[in-house]
């Protein structure tokens, strides 16, 4: 019997690597452990049986960035929390493998509104998050608002050409009905509460609201309170 020892110890004794090297590898996702990737150096084996992948690269992981479908009525903290490798969206898993240096360092901007539910983007990328900050005014974000009660007459020419609310000025936003029920509003930058204003303004009281676009960037068929990785052909 042998005493078990740090992975990241047993495959520099098996390839030569050193030992920044030999974290590489391990946190890329690149070595196995009786055919389990295993992606934390410090993991203990025994007389497992352990492997390098032939394409290995001893090179720090891409960041990435998280889309989470985050449900209503969750603050920051508690919707990070909702993210894990069992958590990743059924329809999206293949391509990149989770891992676990994936979900560490993360950070978020473009907060929601008040109580609702969808898109929020958790990222490592510090040029994708300086781009959701700095450019927060020219993104157009897309909101789905379940709605009740009767629109006034000419409502939607109203919300798309600005309108008072109880002597404040809102904004004009792309607004349309997305069935009987649902409104489809696009607009960018929106200020805390805005939707609420805007439907009050109109004679509608508002049930849900749900974000489902940043930019060019959809949350697509995640279900609630899952994820998938954002693409490298994707944009805000």
């Amino acid at each position: 019997m042998t005493d078990p020892i740090r992975l990241s110890k047993r495959l520099i004794e098996l390839v030569g690597c050193s030992r920044r090297e030999a974290d590489l590898f391990i946190e890329g996702g690149w070595v196995t452990v009786d055919g389990e990737v295993i992606d934390e150096p410090q993991f203990k084996v025994e007389g497992q049986k352990v492997e390098l992948d032939k394409d290995a690269k001893a090179t720090a992981p891409e960041p990435v960035t998280i889309l989470l479908n985050v449900p209503a009525g969750i603050d920051t903290d508690s919707a990070m929390q909702l993210i894990s490798a069992e958590t990743l969206s059924e329809e999206h898993r293949y391509g990149k493998r989770p891992l676990r240096g994936h979900f560490l360092r993360l950070s978020t901007s473009a907060d929601l509104q008040a109580n609702a539910s969808g898109l929020l983007v958790f990222t490592q990328d510090w040029k994708i998050l300086r781009k959701l900050t700095a450019d927060s005014a020219k993104i157009e974000q897309e909101y789905v608002v379940e709605v009740e009660g009767d629109m006034v007459a000419h409502g939607l020419n109203r919300l798309t050409h600005g309108l008072t609310h109880k002597g404040k000025e809102l904004p004009a936003v792309k607004a349309s009905w997305q069935n009987e029920n649902r409104l489809r509003f696009a607009m960018k930058n929106p200020q805390p509460g805005i939707i609420a204003q805007l439907c009050q303004a109109v004679g509608l009281k508002v049930i849900s609201v749900r974000r489902i676009r940043i930019g060019g960037v959809s949350i697509g068929k995640v279900p609630v309170g899952q994820w998938r990785y954002m693409s490298g052909k994707e944009k805000f």
